[in-house]
Formats: structure tokens, C-alpha cells, sequence
């Protein structure tokens, strides 16, 4: 399994060095994205080094503004699995104007050291940008949603049942700032409240090496306020990746 993931990460490294020298296009675009590779050092419910990928993309059509997400992190030790998060979302914006628009969202995530299968969220709401310059942007959303998580066998055995479900208000707020030509500073922070509080927020720095490569340097923090027994209430990530922009 280790030769495994080696070779999974030499075809993932491989797209960042043969473009490692190709512009980047600035300006809108109808489709972009953004492919990350690292180290990753987590702790929390998991303390190990581990192998993170992710992929971001970006598409404008008429006046969606839409983002995908796809995370991946794995870890081994001696033949036993320390580590697995598999995350997938999408983001559709609806713009009304350059300021105001309706967000529609969904995400899927595994992630069986909480002790859930699987968690699933979906929401839709209003958003505004409150801030939409040249190297600064803030913009804040909020409405209804809805999330289910499944248990895993050994808590459905424990509590007598097998999942959790809940309404809650959903809200976001994103803010990125061009420190320089070359680098810049963001930072996210979403969180869903209904029976439960969860939250997530993401701190990163991106700096330029040459071209369309760049190094990223990001502090993840996940906050369950009523996790499972024996399960902490916080995770942290910290992450060192390559991003290569297309």
C-alpha cells in the first residue's frame, strides 16, 4: 500500500513540473482552477503525517458563479490506516448584482476517525461582497440548511441508532488580501448551527515561485461543540503544498 501512495503522488506532482513555467492568464475567465499537492501534519483525533491533494474550479456561466471542491487526505502507518478525509463540494452563485446574490450549496465528507460514515450538507441563502477591490475582497453569506451524518457500526451500537440529522443556519464569510504582486493572505470561516455547533476555518498564505506555481501555507481548524465520546472537539491541519493555477 505504501508503493501505492508513492506512485499516487508522483502522477500528482507530475502536472505541477511540466507547468511549472506557463503565465497565468489574470483577469475573469469563463473556467479556472487550482490543483494542490503536500505534506500535511495534523492533530487532534489524528496525529500523523499524511499525503493531502486538492482541487478547486472555478466557472462563470451568465450569471452563475459556480465553485467545486475536491479534498483528499491519507495516511498510513505500518499497514494501518491513521488517516482518511474525503471531501467533495459544490457552490453555485447567483448574482443580481455585483454586490448581492443567492448561494446554493452542498457538500459530502468521510471522515470515519469522528466516528461518522459520512456527513452530508446542503443550503441555500443570500450573499453579499462587501468588499470587491483590486487586491482585497470580502464577502458574507447566511441561510437555512440542512445536515445528515451517519454513524459508523461501533457508535450505532453504542447510542441505538444509526444517524443524525438537523436543520441549521449556515453561514460563511470569506476575505483574501494581495499582500503583494506575489503573495497573498486568506482566510474562511463557515459554520453550521442547529443541534450542534460546527465550524470550519481555514487560514492560508500563497506565495509565487515562477509562473502558474506557487507555495501555500495553511492552518485548518474543524470544531464539533458536541462530538462523540472519546472523540475530541477539534481538529487542526497544518499543511505545506504546492498549487499550480490554470
Amino acid at each position: 500500500m505504501k508503493k501505492t501512495i508513492i506512485a499516487m503522488a508522483v502522477v500528482l506532482a507530475a502536472p505541477f513540473a511540466a507547468h511549472a513555467g506557463a503565465d497565468f492568464v489574470e483577469g475573469d475567465k469563463t473556467f479556472a482552477g487550482e490543483a494542490e499537492l503536500g505534506a500535511t501534519l495534523t492533530t487532534g483525533n489524528t496525529d500523523t503525517s499524511s499525503v493531502k491533494a486538492r482541487l478547486k474550479m472555478m466557472q462563470e456561466l451568465g450569471n452563475w458563479e459556480n465553485v467545486y471542491l475536491f479534498e483528499g487526505l491519507y495516511k498510513e502507518d505500518t499497514d494501518e490506516v491513521t488517516a482518511k478525509r474525503y471531501y467533495g463540494g459544490i457552490q453555485g452563485d447567483y448574482k443580481f448584482d455585483e454586490k448581492n446574490y443567492m448561494y446554493v450549496t452542498g457538500n459530502y465528507e468521510v471522515d470515519p476517525f469522528t466516528g461518522y460514515d459520512y456527513k452530508a450538507v446542503a443550503s441555500a441563502g443570500y450573499g453579499h461582497k462587501f468588499i470587491d477591490s483590486g487586491d482585497m475582497f470580502l464577502s458574507a453569506e447566511i441561510g437555512p440548511g440542512y445536515i445528515y451524518k451517519k454513524l459508523d457500526d461501533e457508535q450505532s451500537a453504542i447510542l441505538g441508532y444509526d444517524n443524525e440529522d438537523s436543520v441549521v443556519a449556515h453561514g460563511a464569510m470569506n476575505f483574501t488580501y494581495d499582500i503583494s504582486e506575489s503573495s497573498r493572505f486568506s482566510q474562511l470561516f463557515v459554520a453550521d448551527y442547529g443541534d450542534s455547533l460546527e465550524g470550519r476555518s481555514e487560514t492560508s498564505i500563497t506565495a509565487n515561485i515562477v509562473g502558474a506555481l506557487a507555495m501555500k501555507f495553511a492552518v485548518i481548524v474543524r470544531y464539533n461543540d458536541s462530538p462523540l465520546d472519546d472523540k475530541k472537539s477539534t481538529d487542526t491541519e497544518t499543511n505545506m503544498t504546492l498549487l499550480y493555477a490554470f
